[in-house]
């Protein structure tokens, strides 16, 4: 980078290439509740282009709340993305969509991702701002995502939840449904958030881990773990969970 960290102003100043312009999704509309009808259509949709149908290629949803506060963590896992496609391009290999939230109503999305230079180079241009939480906009990205083009895994890395939970577990609930487990890594100890954090990741199927504040060590085998099960699904992570503490604490609260 230059002599400091660059504030984009648009999609297109963020990105380096077409296929990692972030989308806006701040101005999206909120999800309705949904019928019955609805679920079962998209539930439907989603096992016909299920992303773990045999040779499929593994797609991680990787969102991190990126307000003022988390200037260390978001380049700390700027530094560490890149062991996620490594553990990956083991087991076959991974796309990732980058989706973080910051400022006043700001949340944006990338194209999906399969090097990790390229997102290493997009998230080194983003500064953290201030501003509250958005994990309900992030979900509803997930849910969206992988209704249109299927979603093996979501991961989330943030310190604290600002939000209505009962919403957040309304759309998890629904990401449950559509078997994309999310991965809620927490960093610090907010009860709030943990408590938030623990039940998103038990609605969907997934798991939550704590880690201590500027722990690379500990992020970094939690992110590997969370791409081995991308990429390879629970018998990957199991595998992994043989050598690597991080996928050990994932396998046994995976459904």
């Amino acid at each position: 980078m230059a002599d400091g960290p660059i504030k984009p102003k648009s999609a297109s100043e963020v990105s380096s290439t077409p296929t990692a312009e972030p989308r806006k999704t701040a101005g999206l509309p909120e999800t309705k509740p949904s019928t019955s009808d609805d679920i079962a259509a998209f539930v439907a949709k989603a096992h016909a282009m299920s992303p773990n149908r045999a040779g499929a290629k593994g797609r991680l949803v990787f969102a991190l709340d990126a307000t003022m506060s988390r200037q260390p963590t978001w380049d700390m896992a700027c530094a560490l993305q890149a062991d996620m496609f490594r553990e990956a391009a083991s087991l076959g290999s991974l796309d990732i969509r980058l989706v973080y939230y910051r400022g006043f109503n700001e949340c944006r999305a990338t194209g999906w991702i399969s090097d990790s230079a390229q997102l290493a180079k997009l998230m080194g241009k983003i500064d953290c701002q201030g501003g509250n939480t958005q994990i309900g906009k992030v979900l509803s990205e997930a849910r969206r995502e992988a209704v249109a083009s299927g979603v093996r895994a979501v991961v989330f890395v943030g310190d604290a939840m600002e939000e209505a939970v009962d919403d957040l577990c309304a759309k998890a609930g629904e990401l449950g449904l559509l078997k994309v487990p999310v991965f809620m890594f927490q960093e610090g100890n907010d009860a709030v958030a943990e408590q938030a954090f623990r039940e998103i990741a038990r609605l969907t199927g997934g798991a939550w881990c704590r880690f201590d504040p500027g722990a690379a060590a500990q992020l970094r085998e939690l992110l590997r773990a969370a791409a081995a099960y991308a990429a390879g699904g629970r018998e990957a992570l199991l595998r992994l969970s043989k050598s690597a503490s991080g996928a050990a604490k994932l396998i046994g609260q995976i459904k």
